[in-house]
């Protein structure tokens, strides 16, 4: 738990939730909440969370690409994809049977 997230346990509407995640994955989440300007790394994991239940029509494969560009955006290494790209692909995959 980073430091910003101390205290967030003080709103009795709020439950823990334990999650394990490779420590590479970590270090790539912590750089991007920070980037993002999200006060803490649990506000952060509530905003993803909130956007992957409102847009369930996501398959895998879709955030997976998404995870994939936004990577390699980061690093300048290999292929990107504007934002119009990446909804053609996610609505595709919307309507593939999985």
């Amino acid at each position: 738990m980073s430091d910003a997230d101390a205290g967030a346990n003080d709103d009795p509407e709020m439950t823990t939730l334990t999650l394990k995640v490779p420590k590479g994955f970590l270090d790539d989440l912590d750089a991007t909440w920070r980037a993002e300007d999200f006060p803490s790394r649990s506000e952060f994991i509530r905003w993803a969370l909130r956007d992957a239940v409102k847009h369930p029509g996501f398959s895998r494969a879709g955030w997976k690409d998404i995870a994939a560009s936004e990577h390699q955006r980061r690093t300048g290494e290999g292929q990107t994809y504007t934002s119009d790209e990446i909804r053609a692909r996610l609505n595709d995959d919307a309507n593939e049977p999985e």
